[in-house]
């Protein structure tokens, strides 16, 4: 199948903004490996302190200098649901690399958070800064340089982001990622919706809630909803990163310690000792990103993935920006309905045909890219079977031809929606980005006087205290990376929702993130420039009109040129939000960040050298001038900030 011509051109442009940013990775990838074990390039003293402490058989094997030592990155702990199934891998892993002729160390740890226990607490102004902490711990594991391949154990929001972005800082080293599955079903999603209205209208107490909530989150593995956990197994899978339709086999089953051992023998193979050598820089390059873009929107996934996917591309130095999000969305079917887009959680989705299915739809309607390379070595066609044990053993088998359930998962031909879940929204408050799978085509206009907050916590005291019985749209500022971490507001969603519900019409803007949150009320989200970036969302007062108009991507308050040009952005003190819970260690980041469009992240693109920019390189066709549209997301933010 020939690819569509919208995402060949949205790749093609792709190529050309990141062509000087990609040379310069690739060429510090071939600088990076060396010929022969990687640890070779260590001296005596430095090899004998990399493996005194392992048993005799194995540093016989690392002293020799032949067989490939495969790097064992982990974010284990056994506080989150998501991670605790991971303390049993390591041996797991270790065994079948033995097994298969090398050896495996555990090289790191990284952290791990949840933001389900930090929402509305001072530790959620951690979370996203904690992916690029994750990225440089998995730096200091792999700068030991023993490894001649990695795995990878992580599932959750931030953690996959952050451990793909330092695999891709050490790109000359294979990279395999293996999931660890979502938990049981437990209580339905509907009604633990249901519940979370209830208490926040005050009609049921704290104990009601927390037994739902332990109904809904009972058990080893990620919770079951499609948020940002699931998303990024989702696409861990679609990019080539997982052994195929590894993503939703739960924990502590014999398929899943199956995939376990798997994926490790996979990591020695291809090692540059192994059958074929496929370094992590090279797997995913710019046909995988928008692959995962792709598929980001054929499933309704996290608009967190609106950030984490440009941070990922710029660590392989790959430029996108939310103009090709949007660009997509155009031609890329809803696919899935999976909650919050939908009452099914993520075990019904796999039971339905899962990513494989998906995977083989968009790859017969030509809207993925089939010639990419994967961990298996093929192009992606490979990852349309899904994997079962046959009398013990690993097979994989084609996926299903037809959906399990049409409520949950549907063909190209039929898709839920033409168009894909995210859209962009662009006007004078800024650049932002709404998720509309959830949202019902009757909700998606919004036009209503704005209120005001500068925190969640001052829109909730408003909320309970009886004062947003009306028609409005909230205005949630100073909620960007710059100001507080960016937290997710996920606990003004029940409070929206139950005002829609009797029948207000309501919406919300913010700087902030939503995420899987992200659901049936319109949010426009990552709104940048940020208010400490000196973005517009400072210049709203209360009262002040604002027109979300999701259908035609417009974001802007209706107020007379002439005033809204002579306003102020509003001076705020934030320093209650730089102390506190281990704020002030993160102070380095705030100061540091880039905007959401640009991955709110604290790296850059990777050097590049005199006159790689020479020629066009980075835009137009010889002899043309360039554009907006050409140059970089850091630059073109330069260039949109001088025409304002």
């Amino acid at each position: 199948m020939s690819i569509h011509a919208t995402v060949a051109a949205v790749t093609e442009k792709i190529i050309r903004r990141s062509q000087p940013y990609r040379r310069a990775y690739l060429r510090r990838l071939e600088t990076a490996r060396h010929q022969g074990v990687q640890r070779g390039t260590l001296s005596c003293t430095n090899l004998a302190h990399g493996f005194a402490a392992f048993p005799a058989n194995d540093k016989l094997k690392l002293k020799q200098l032949r067989v490939p030592s495969v790097a064992i990155v982990s974010s284990y702990n056994d506080m989150l649901s998501a991670h605790q199934p991971y303390e049993h891998f390591p041996p797991v892993i270790k065994e079948a690399v033995r097994e298969a002729g090398g050896v495996a160390q555990f090289a790191g740890g990284t952290p791990a958070m949840c933001d389900g226990i930090t929402q509305g607490q001072p530790g959620m102004e951690l979370s996203l800064f904690s992916r690029d902490t994750i990225a440089m711990a998995t730096a200091v594991a792999l700068s030991h340089n023993m490894f001649d391949a990695a795995v990878y154990l992580g599932i959750c929001d931030k953690i996959v982001p952050g451990l793909l972005i330092g695999a891709l800082h050490f790109g000359h080293i294979p990279a395999v990622f293996i999931p660890g599955g979502p938990m049981t079903s437990g209580l339905s999603n509907p009604e633990k919706s249901r519940v979370r209205q209830l208490y926040a209208q005050g009609k049921i107490g704290r104990d009601e809630l927390l037994e739902a909530e332990s109904k809904s989150y009972h058990d080893a593995g990620t919770c079951t909803f499609y948020g940002t956990a699931n998303s990024n197994q989702m696409l861990m899978d679609v990019m080539g990163l997982h052994l195929p339709g590894a993503a939703f086999i739960t924990p502590n089953t014999p398929l899943r310690d199956a995939l376990t051992r798997a994926s490790a023998r996979r990591a020695l193979e291809i090692s540059a000792q192994g059958k074929e050598y496929l370094p992590v820089g090279h797997v995913i390059d710019e046909k995988s990103i928008v692959n995962g873009i792709v598929a980001l929107l054929a499933t309704g996934g996290s608009t967190n993935h609106t950030m984490h996917l440009v941070a990922i591309a710029k660590a392989a130095g790959i430029v996108i920006d939310w103009d090709d999000f949007n660009v997509l969305s155009g031609v890329v079917p809803l696919l899935a309905r999976i909650y919050p887009n939908g009452d099914a959680d993520v075990n019904y989705f796999h039971s339905a045909g899962g990513t494989p299915f998906v995977i083989r739809e968009l790859l017969d309607a030509g809207l993925l890219h089939e010639d990419v390379t994967t961990i298996l070595g093929h192009g992606l066609r490979a990852h349309c079977v899904e994997p079962l044990l046959e009398e013990g053993k690993l097979v994989w088998k084609p996926a299903p031809e037809k959906s399990g359930d049409l409520s949950v998962l549907r063909p190209v031909a039929e898709p839920f929606s033409p168009e894909g879940g995210l859209r962009l929204l662009s006007g004078n408050l800024g650049r932002a980005v709404i998720k509309i799978s959830a949202v019902k085509p009757q909700h998606r206009l919004v036009e209503a006087p704005a209120i005001v907050f500068n925190s969640q916590d001052a829109f909730m005291r408003a909320f309970e205290a009886g004062e947003l019985q009306r028609d409005f749209i909230a205005v949630v500022r100073l909620q960007g990376p710059r100001a507080n971490g960016m937290p997710e507001l996920h606990s003004l969603t029940p409070a929206l929702g139950s005002l829609q519900d009797a029948g207000y019409h309501v919406g919300l803007v913010t700087d902030g993130r939503m995420s899987g949150a992200s659901g049936k009320v319109p949010a426009a989200i990552h709104v940048s420039p940020e208010v400490l970036a000196g973005g517009p969302l400072g210049k709203v007062r209360s009262g002040d009109t604002i027109r979300l108009d999701a259908e035609n991507g417009l974001l802007e308050a209706v107020v007379p040129l002439e005033e809204w040009n002579a306003r102020k952005v509003e001076a705020i003190d934030l320093s209650a939000n730089q102390v506190g819970m281990g704020r002030e260690l993160f102070a380095m980041f705030r100061r540091n960040v880039s905007s959401a469009e640009e991955g709110g992240a604290t790296f850059d693109l990777p050097p590049v050298l005199p006159g790689e920019f020479e020629n066009n390189s980075l835009g137009a066709d010889a002899g043309e001038p360039f554009n907006d549209e050409d140059t970089p997301f850091n630059d073109r933010d330069t260039l949109i900030v001088q025409k304002r």
